[in-house]
């Protein structure tokens, strides 16, 4: 197979698996921030995921508010992604090295979610501000515990909140950092 087919196969491999690893993991950090779960939104989010969750969760119980059986789930997805990607790409790898690689695209993955999620509540504030959603309530339950250092530390300047700027820039500086941890390039 051409590797130009051979890319683009695995870039939608990627692609589709990475959309389901981010509504897993709204899943898992929705209750670490205390999102309010009689949004729709949220429960959507739970619908999409509960058919997978709930019966592993007979087997991986959660501690307190740690959702366990997501956080396995996530991990023998992206598991399972990488040995597939390695299978199109025609590589080979060691168990160490993809799940590695596994918990580090998860972690990445976790990074990039706060990052784009503070991109939305930006262009939101622009498009539609105070406006409440159920879409926009999520995002604040996303945003704001990453925000709320930064706002402590940078004062608005003439009446524009630039932390959102520099939480961005750090979050994708700690991304890159992560990721200079993959033992694989996949």
């Amino acid at each position: 197979m051409p590797s130009n087919i051979t890319s683009a196969i695995a870039f939608i491999v990627n692609a589709l698996t990475s959309l389901y690893l981010l509504v897993l993991l709204l899943r898992f950090w929705l209750p670490w921030l205390r999102a309010d779960f009689r949004n729709p939104l949220a429960q959507g989010i739970l619908k999409l995921t509960s058919p997978i969750v709930v019966p592993l969760r007979r087997v991986v119980p959660s501690f307190g508010r740690l959702d366990t059986a997501t956080v396995a789930l996530a991990f023998i997805i992206q598991y399972l992604t990488i040995l597939l990607l390695l299978l199109i790409l025609s590589a080979s790898a060691t168990f160490a090295d993809i799940a590695i690689t596994a918990c580090v695209k998860l972690i990445a993955l976790s990074i990039n979610l706060f990052a784009y999620a503070i991109f939305i509540r930006i262009i939101l504030s622009w498009i539609a501000p105070g406006q409440h959603s159920p879409g926009t309530a999520i995002i604040t339950a996303l945003t704001e515990p990453v925000l709320r250092p930064f706002r402590r530390i940078i004062p608005p300047l003439g009446g524009f909140d630039i932390s959102p700027l520099f939480a961005v820039i750090l979050l994708f500086a700690l991304t890159i950092v992560v990721n200079g941890f993959k033992p694989l390039g996949i």
